[in-house]
């Protein structure tokens, strides 16, 4: 892990000394400088078994909030560095499966249930306070909701929530058993620190971002090394 970071701060400081040249901007009135970003995304996991892979929804969804800093370098103010802070959610979606997240075994179970009751609804849903990093461009820093943008960056992260919710018990034809709702709460069987890469590509306050999972979801030994990630749109401005 030090590695990466060591890494992506090395990236960082190598396209900022490209940047430095002899031309500035006074006028910068109008830039909005991304304080506040918004994304939606679809998501997935790497590395996950057919297993389990076999019981789950296609894609799963997530939604980031972030608070920004923009710093903009003086000698060029087409790029910048932010940072600040936010949430990052992600729900994935399972069929005919339990994720035994409160269970008291030593791995996590993932129970097939094509022959007994299961909830017609059931997701996994994790939540991270999340501190993100990022190296910008923006060709027109002068009217930055017109300009053409791209950023790459990380983000660190610590576990708030873990959780899955079941809607609408059925039986293994599908008849349904009982309207309730059960939710579980656990991060026994998780990392509670995450580190991501990032990367945006759009244009004005609307851009294209991904962002993948360095380490593993869980912890070592208690299931597969499932690294997600995430590829929707973000919302920036203000």
């Amino acid at each position: 892990m030090k590695k990466i970071l060591l890494s992506a701060i090395a990236l960082i400081c190598v396209f900022a000394s490209f940047s430095q040249d002899k031309k500035s901007y006074k006028n910068l009135v109008n830039r909005a400088g991304d304080h506040l970003m918004v994304q939606l995304s679809t998501d997935f996991w790497s590395g996950t078994p057919d297993s389990v892979k076999n019981h789950m929804k296609s894609i799963g969804r997530g939604g980031n909030i972030y608070a920004m800093m923009n710093k903009p370098f003086k000698s060029n103010p087409s790029f910048s560095i932010a940072f600040g802070v936010g949430i990052g959610t992600s729900s994935m979606y399972f069929k005919r499966m339990d994720v035994g997240i409160t269970s008291t075994s030593a791995k996590l179970p993932f129970v097939n249930l094509d022959s007994a009751d299961r909830f017609k609804k059931y997701k996994l849903t994790t939540a991270f306070l999340e501190v993100p990093l990022e190296f910008r461009y923006s060709s027109d820093p002068e009217n930055d909701r017109k300009s053409i943008k791209a950023a790459f960056g990380v983000k660190v992260g610590t576990m708030l929530n873990a959780h899955t919710k079941g809607k609408t018990l059925e039986n293994k034809d599908g008849k349904q058993l009982n309207s309730y709702t059960e939710k579980e709460n656990s991060k026994k069987f998780f990392n509670s620190t995450r580190l991501a890469i990032t990367a945006r590509v759009g244009y004005g306050n609307f851009s294209l971002f991904g962002s993948y999972q360095m380490n593993n979801l869980f912890k070592d030994g208690v299931a597969a090394q499932i690294k997600p990630f995430q590829i929707g749109l973000c919302l920036s401005g203000l």
